[in-house]
């Protein structure tokens, strides 16, 4: 994304003011571009503000927990590469991790604590628990989480460049109430603000359609790994799980002043519909193995319209290798469409052999059963089409 120039803020270009509604534990995003002093190291400019917004927020008595991009950046400011694969970056960013922290801890008076996720960290349910009760603590006593994608032995997530869809996840691993990603736009235009003289600012979102996700074409600037499209991404995954999302430009001071009062100068995607239980807002954004099973229409139309449990006779085919409890997407015979997720009670090669039989075969092929069900329904959340176009995976390639 490219910031829009001081020459183009006129009225057509300027958001106005909303109010924010009322919230007692936020997810502050803040990208790589924000972070840098412009010759390749971390800069206080910005952080110093976010972070005197993070003060102004506890002063109030409110929780936040700091998503932080900014450590490749910090390692090539310490340590000169040309490199551009992902073991040069991987190694810049443990190298960055260190002078990352200082930055926030020289800039806040309360302890930071840094907490690096993995993709199996967010996969496996008792692990995940695990990590939520870790953060809940953190705040319980009063320390500033910074968290981040534990990129040095990360495998896709450098490559994908996710912190937005990273921050959605911890969001919604805390149950925050709003989700404010600070970026170097102002927030969501019509059009490239800079290249399209006809773009207009967009204060509110009440849906994410594909119409405006095509507004949100562009890449990140040459520090980010990010964009827009991304932030709407996380957007979506927090509007559906019943959390707000904020986007304000985190190099004005005016505009991070007045976050501070509940006023927001950018864009704002509210959320929509209930909460989901805990246990099925786990399913539908944990990241899948890889694995796929594809369904026949009378399974399909079962999970769909029936609320029913995946049994084998339904299945047409087991793609990839997974093991039992792995999280796979299910699919219909034809296509790419995800109908739903879930856990799996039998691992890959078991399904291919009991695929398409009955439940009270199963013992008989295998010589032991786990159940009547292949995903049992407490284990499966089902993927609407405009849901399963929002939630791409985090850190693997979308089947």
């Amino acid at each position: 994304m490219t910031a829009v120039p001081k020459t183009a803020t006129t009225a057509h270009t300027t958001f106005p003011e909303q109010a924010m509604p009322r919230w007692q534990r936020a997810v502050l995003k803040v990208g790589s571009s924000l972070l840098t002093d412009g010759k390749g190291g971390l800069g206080k400019r910005n952080a110093a503000a976010l972070a005197n917004l993070i003060a102004r927020f506890r002063d109030q008595g409110r929780e936040v927990l700091l998503v932080s991009s900014g450590a490749v950046a910090a390692g090539r400011g310490v340590i000169a590469s040309n490199g551009v694969g992902l073991a040069q970056r991987q190694a810049l960013a443990a190298v960055g991790q260190t002078p990352m922290l200082a930055l926030w801890q020289g800039l806040v008076e309360q302890p930071v604590a840094q907490v690096l996720l993995s993709h199996d960290d967010l996969r496996n349910r008792r692990r995940y628990l695990n990590a939520r009760a870790t953060l809940r603590e953190l705040l319980r006593i009063g320390a500033l989480p910074i968290v981040n994608e534990n990129d040095t032995v990360a495998i896709d997530e450098l490559k994908l460049g996710d912190n937005d869809n990273l921050a959605a996840v911890v969001a919604t691993l805390v149950e925050a109430d709003v989700l404010l990603i600070a970026t170097d736009t102002a927030g969501l235009y019509t059009g490239h603000p800079v290249q399209d003289p006809d773009a207009r600012p967009v204060p509110r979102i009440e849906e994410i359609t594909p119409e405006v996700m095509l507004m949100a074409q562009g890449g990140a600037g040459s520090l980010g790994t990010g964009g827009m499209y991304t932030k709407l991404e996380a957007a979506t995954k927090t509007a559906a799980a019943g959390i707000d999302t904020a986007l304000f430009c985190g190099h004005d001071a005016d505009t991070i002043a007045a976050l501070g009062e509940d006023r927001l100068r950018g864009t704002f995607i509210p959320a929509h519909g209930d909460r989901l239980v805990a246990r099925k807002l786990w399913l539908r954004h944990t990241p899948p193995s890889g694995g796929a099973i594809r369904v026949d229409e009378g399974a399909a139309e079962a999970l769909s319209g029936q609320g029913a449990s995946l049994l084998p006779g339904g299945i047409v085919s087991v793609e990839g290798d997974f093991c039992r409890d792995a999280m796979v997407d299910v699919l219909p015979a034809r296509g790419h469409r995800r109908l739903a997720r879930g856990l799996v009670q039998y691992d890959s090669a078991h399904l291919e052999r009991i695929a398409g039989c009955h439940s009270r075969d199963i013992e008989s092929v295998l010589g032991f059963h786990n159940g009547e069900s292949v995903i049992r329904r407490d284990d499966l959340v089902l993927l609407t089409p405009a849901a399963a176009a929002a939630t791409p995976e985090l850190f693997t390639e979308t089947l």
